[in-house]
């Protein structure tokens, strides 16, 4: 393959809607998104009303890429080979001491379906994007709570936690007005969303008229997807898509057959009839990649038209359109904003007037390096104090260059970019830094890792 990669090579261009186009501004949309499912367990499931509250900097305890031992009541951070990096029980670190204990320095039991992208199991869960964050820190609280009342050793909460998520989130609850979440967005849009630079307005115009296909595919359902497309882009931002594509049900989208996963038309939001195949451009829910693949090669009037997809989830977007697909990705990664500077990335790109006009929530943008986590990239073996020779890279450094070709902070980052650029691609042949755009995060440079450690 090509150490290079050009988005002028490629004849489609798709997008995910949540954190990809649509960007949040992410403390607000964090303690929403906590305060929602929170409310859920306490009101519903009769869960300990100290969930309620939330201290300023608890939110540092969210970090991506961990993953959640469900029956242990455990997080841990994992090492690209599957050893335990940094664990906690509940939102209590472990020692040294108690992660070799526990977990040795050997491959964590279920790291070979994790590590297959298998994040959806009864024995844990992985915590790979800004939707589902806040749900870690929840479930964290949680397992100290039981300790605190029941003195549990095995955990049966999640199962409640996942009728938190399906009330908050099912499709009829933006138009229902069902749980906290889509009320809130709704009546409050400019807290939680960040309006899409003009930059990237015109980028995509660009795309369109250099004569790109451009695919929006989400699996927010049609009502939410218009909502946050009118405002971020405005009213006629259909006209900057060639098919738009909700209630995706990704990673489904990619891995699912056309029998499995038919495309499905929408009248009010309504989905239709199953449709036998994909026959134009226009807006439709559910469905698979394989039939769109087939409208693309119409479209183009190519047989193997070359499509990029820009996502932020590895497990939705990123692994799927690369393992099923062979599609090239761009993975959308905020970390690297909060691996090079000190402010939150909204505040670059807000004018003044509006800094400040939330402040009364002061929790910390998940952007930083998180005290409790360290870095998202790499990390010391515990257990021993020579950090030189320990420093190993995450599971989650080891995906981004597995499966992305490229991984970038922002769309915003490449906007402004002749259509031509040559972006140095991510390969198992060259060092670790290749593949980020505009630089690699700190923590991967040589002597930076361990100043990040601390």
């Amino acid at each position: 393959m090509q150490q290079h990669f050009s988005l002028a090579d490629c004849d489609v261009m798709g997008f995910d809607l949540d954190h990809t186009l649509c960007r949040y501004h992410l403390p607000q949309s964090a303690r929403l998104i906590y305060d929602s499912f929170a409310q859920y367990l306490v009101t519903e499931k009769g869960y300990d009303k100290d969930l309620l509250t939330l201290a300023p900097d608890s939110l540092d305890f969210c970090c991506k890429g961990l993953v959640l031992d469900i029956e242990e009541g455990n997080f841990l951070k994992l090492a690209e080979d599957g050893t335990v990096l940094r664990a906690s029980h509940g939102t209590k670190s472990m020692t040294s001491e108690e992660l070799l204990d526990t977990y040795g320095r050997r491959e964590w039991k279920h790291f070979n379906t994790v590590s297959g992208m298998v994040s959806r199991s009864a024995k844990y869960y992985l915590y790979d994007n800004y939707f589902d964050l806040p749900g870690a820190l929840l479930c964290a609280r949680v397992v100290d709570s039981l300790d605190q009342h029941d003195g549990q050793k095995k955990y049966d909460f999640w199962k409640d936690m996942v009728a938190a998520i399906q009330h908050n989130y099912k499709i009829s609850a933006f138009k229902e007005d069902c749980g906290t979440y889509f009320p809130e967005v709704k009546n409050h849009p400019d807290k939680y969303l960040q309006r899409c630079p003009d930059s990237v307005k015109k980028w995509l115009k660009q795309l369109k008229s250099a004569g790109k296909i451009l695919l929006l595919i989400t699996s927010s359902h049609s009502d939410y997807c218009r909502l946050l497309c009118e405002h971020i882009l405005g009213s006629d931002f259909e006209e900057y898509f060639d098919i738009v594509i909700t209630n995706a049900l990704k990673p489904g989208f990619f891995s699912h057959t056309p029998n499995q996963r038919p495309f499905r038309t929408l009248e009010n939001d309504e989905e239709q009839e199953a449709l036998l195949s994909l026959d134009k451009p226009g807006w439709y829910s559910q469905g698979n990649a394989i039939q769109l693949y087939e409208l693309l090669k119409k479209m183009t009037g190519k047989l193997d038209p070359k499509v990029v997809y820009f996502g932020d989830s590895m497990h939705s977007d990123i692994f799927p359109a690369r393992h099923y697909s062979n599609w090239e990705t761009v993975f959308i990664l905020e970390e690297l904003l909060g691996d090079k500077i000190a402010v939150p990335a909204e505040s670059e790109s807000e004018p003044l007037e509006k800094k400040g006009k939330y402040e009364g929530d002061q929790l910390k943008a998940p952007y930083f390096v998180s005290k409790q986590w360290g870095s998202f990239f790499v990390d010391r073996l515990p257990g021993l104090e020579n950090a030189e020779e320990t420093l190993v890279h995450t599971w989650s450094c080891k995906c981004i260059s597995t499966y992305s070709t490229i991984a970038i902070p922002s769309l915003e980052a490449i906007s402004d970019l002749p259509l031509d650029y040559r972006f140095t691609r991510f390969s198992a042949n060259t060092s670790a830094t290749v593949g980020y755009y505009p630089s690699p995060p700190r923590a991967l440079l040589p002597n930076e890792g361990s100043m990040t450690m601390k």
